[in-house]
């Protein structure tokens, strides 16, 4: 169990007070005086009833700002709202959570000297900690002899559960699903975010100093992980999925501790999610889906926030079941339903132990023997060994930074990455990805399909041909041809008009998900395995 952000402080005597220490410890020692005065009442603590216990939170309007919309991300606690500045021409995100009263605080100071230490002791012993930690409050304000009515009970109660198990001042956010990035560049600075809707958009969260410090500091210790001045930035995972990259002090970021956190997805994009995106069309998805059952190598190329990760998830899902698939990362993103999966993640050293890199990982993988690998990210000495994985018969996946074909393959045969260009032409497919914007805003578009084909013999140039590409204009997909589906119908031996049906037959299936907003990730692969079982009985459903 672990406390980000401890209210203490907003309370907490400030350095021009006379003997802070000993004010703040006297108002502690009165505080218990009275309250152990009083002891003996039985609090009965019920279901929250906002019909009966009044709301929890209220919202006051700002000034120049117009509220444009409104939702719950904790509901009954905290909601969020957005305003519009028509002078300034922009949005502003507040979140708005329980204001607590002078005696509600004095009171939560209280209870947090006094059940810190049982939270932190009887916390491993159960998984229900909201339970617990409700009993717990409730035994200690008995003990007190505290006379509260419910509103102030549930304020408590969520301070206390919000900054012990949440992300203190930033947990509502960390709640919103509409949020994609939550990015904080220094002391006393508004909390910016990437709204799905609203794009980037100042908050009005903000961290003062010390607390900023703290906040990094126990963000890396909750991810298992240490920062210190000595090594002031970690990249780590978030125990509910999310990355972070974190910085502390001003060594490396002078305008004090920073961090930015890449929300983690509950529920991973599925291809009918792309579809429904516009990220891709449903024939490039069902040119996908048969290179991927037919063993063909991919790399999904694009700039920051292009979706690569999202897409290579996705398209994962096509993966025929019972295969033994291998996923190696930095930090952990990638989320199949599949059985027969052994995910890997890199770790640097603890203590007396030794770095464990991709490369390390990469190689261990192919003893595994794997029929699939799926490599988060190439960026040096792990692409080898995937490009020589490639040459002996492994399927594998991966993403690289780069905004064109070109100039994946220059940076594959350069520095620091060195691969020798006869290895590079077992790379099957590349899809080249871009976050661009349209008059809806910004989408994010496959903008190529290229098809690796091999070393002209003439030039000693890697030959490639695009299969499909983005037109921005109309906003739509255009075919230029695929060599390697005529490559599949030769493997399998289909004359052209076989590989057209088959392609068909997967693009009705995909559309009928689509029409059915099967959108679920256990769900899709379970219907894409059922395909693989039974087409015929799948596509006899399809046709009713």
């Amino acid at each position: 169990m672990s406390q980000y952000s401890d209210p203490r402080t907003d309370t907490a005597a400030t350095e021009s007070d006379r003997s802070p220490a000993t004010t703040l410890e006297r108002v502690h020692r009165t505080a218990r005086r009275i309250l152990e005065a009083v002891r003996g009442i039985e609090l009965d603590v019920v279901a929250y009833d906002p019909a009966g216990h009044g709301p929890l939170v209220e919202s006051d309007e700002v000034d120049g700002l117009e509220e444009v919309d409104r939702y719950w991300v904790n509901a009954p606690f905290a909601f969020v709202t957005i305003g519009y500045d028509p002078e300034q021409n922009h949005h502003q995100y507040r979140v708005v959570e329980p204001t607590l009263r002078a005696d509600e605080r004095a009171l939560l100071e209280t209870l947090f000297e006094d059940i810190r230490d049982p939270l932190l002791y009887r916390g491993g012993e159960t998984d229900d900690v909201e339970t617990l930690l409700r009993e717990t409050i409730t035994e200690y304000l008995e003990r007190y002899g505290a006379q509260i009515d419910m509103q102030t009970f549930y304020r408590l109660f969520y301070v206390i559960h919000r900054d012990f198990r949440g992300y203190g001042q930033l947990d509502p956010i960390m709640h919103d699903p509409h949020v994609e990035d939550i990015s904080c560049d220094g002391y006393d600075l508004p909390i910016f975010v990437y709204h799905e809707e609203y794009t980037d958009i100042e908050t009005n969260v903000a961290f003062g100093k010390d607390e900023l410090d703290r906040f990094v500091v126990r963000l890396a210790q909750h991810s298992g992980r240490h920062i210190s001045i000595g090594d002031p930035m970690v990249e780590t995972t978030l125990p509910d999925g999310s990355r972070a990259e974190l910085a502390l002090g001003e060594e490396v970021t002078p305008r004090g501790s920073a961090f930015t956190v890449r929300k983690y997805a509950d529920e991973p994009f599925t291809p009918i999610d792309l579809l429904e995106y516009g990220t891709f069309s449903v024939e490039q998805m069902a040119y996908l889906w048969l290179a991927i059952e037919h063993n063909k190598s991919l790399i999904f190329a694009g700039g920051t926030a292009s979706g690569k990760t999202t897409s290579m998830n996705a398209i994962s899902m096509f993966i025929p079941p019972r295969s033994k698939v291998l996923t190696i990362e930095d930090t952990r993103e990638l989320q199949l339903y599949h059985d027969n999966w052994l995910s890997s993640v890199t770790r640097e050293r603890l203590h007396e132990g030794t770095d464990v890199t991709m490369y390390d990982l990469l190689r261990s993988a192919l003893r595994h023997r794997p029929e699939y690998i799926v490599v988060g990210e190439v960026r040096g000495e792990e692409a080898i060994t995937l490009f020589q994985a490639m040459n002996t018969g492994h399927t594998t996946y991966s993403t690289m930074h780069a905004d064109s074909v070109q100039t994946v393959i220059n940076r594959l045969e350069n520095e620091p990455i060195n691969v020798p260009r006869p290895m590079v032409q077992s790379l099957d497919i590349l899809s080249v990805q871009t976050l661009t914007r349209l008059e809806d805003g910004r989408v994010r578009r496959n903008k190529v399909l290229a098809e690796i084909e091999g070393i002209d013999q003439r030039t000693g140039e890697l030959d490639y041909s695009t299969a499909y590409t983005w037109d921005s204009d109309s906003d739509s997909f255009e075919s230029q041809g695929s060599q390697l589906l005529t490559a599949i119908r030769d493997e399998r031996g289909w004359d052209q008009t076989e590989l057209l049906t088959e392609l068909e037959n997967r693009q009705a299936f995909l559309e009928y998900l689509r029409a059915n907003e099967i959108t679920d990730y256990r769900r899709f692969t379970a219907l894409v395995n059922e395909y693989y079982t039974d087409k015929d009985g799948v596509l006899e459903t399809i046709g009713e």
